[in-house]
């Protein structure tokens, strides 16, 4: 190859690396779920868009968190029931996604397994169970309980262990400060959460980095051996909005 051509390639790359570092900064990121968290909404091997612009920006939007700013530029409130990846404040270098239950100025507290939102109860209807297989290769079958938020929004949430029952079935009333909010995941009873204020606690708005919205690829295969991706694809995942 030539010098002309050389810098050609040089020069269509640069712009190539450019565009995409703009897309990924300022209207969509990629992002895959390495837990079960959020299962039966999210699985692991899923591979998601998540919306940058909605929210607005922060410097956890820039490439490697660069303090050029705080707070956050052209802001919009995230909503309740929101899927949102966040990176968690006390550990600034993990990002986390959960779905938003609580706002600022709310009263959030769970007894006895069920989610209270200012003092109230949030509906609960069971729906059939959800069938996975666990790390031992055996089949588990969990309760799944479709949650209405005061919103309305309605979304699935699993209840591996009885009402009252789980690790984080009865906690304190917490009241999100002004400017954070409160992230639960659905997988209930196996979620580290806003429920859990030495681990994550109150997401500050500054940290929220978007809102997820597409999936895009899904696999059961682990993400260290892509050349099994095919094999474990789960094609009725593909191209799925996430609610």
């Amino acid at each position: 190859m030539d010098k002309a051509n050389l810098k050609k390639e040089v020069r269509g790359l640069s712009w190539a690396f450019l565009i995409a570092m703009i897309i990924r900064t300022f209207i969509y990121q990629p992002f895959n779920i390495p837990s079960g968290s959020m299962i039966p909404t999210l699985l692991i091997g899923d591979y998601l868009f998540v919306n940058k612009f909605c929210y607005g920006y922060s410097r956890h939007s820039l490439p490697f968190g660069v303090k050029l700013f705080s707070g956050r530029l052209m802001h919009n409130e995230p909503l309740r029931g929101d899927v949102v990846v966040f990176f968690n404040p006390k550990h600034d270098n993990l990002d986390y996604i959960k779905r938003l239950v609580g706002l600022p100025g709310d009263r959030i507290q769970a007894i006895k397994g069920v989610l209270h939102i200012n003092g109230s109860a949030v509906k609960l209807e069971q729906i059939e169970d959800y069938h996975t297989v666990n790390d031992k290769g055996q089949l588990e079958v969990i309760p799944q309980y479709i949650e209405t938020l005061p919103n309305g929004v309605k979304h699935p949430i699993l209840k591996k262990f009885p009402f009252g029952q789980g690790r984080l079935d009865n906690t304190e009333e917490f009241t999100v400060p002004e400017g954070h909010y409160f992230m639960m995941g659905d997988n209930r009873d196996n979620s580290q959460d806003s429920r859990v204020p030495n681990a994550v606690g109150y997401v500050p708005a500054e940290n929220i980095i978007g809102r997820a919205e597409v999936l895009f690829f899904s696999t059961e295969a682990k993400w260290y051996a892509p050349l099994d991706w095919p094999f474990g694809l789960r094609y009725n995942r593909l191209a799925q909005l996430i609610r």
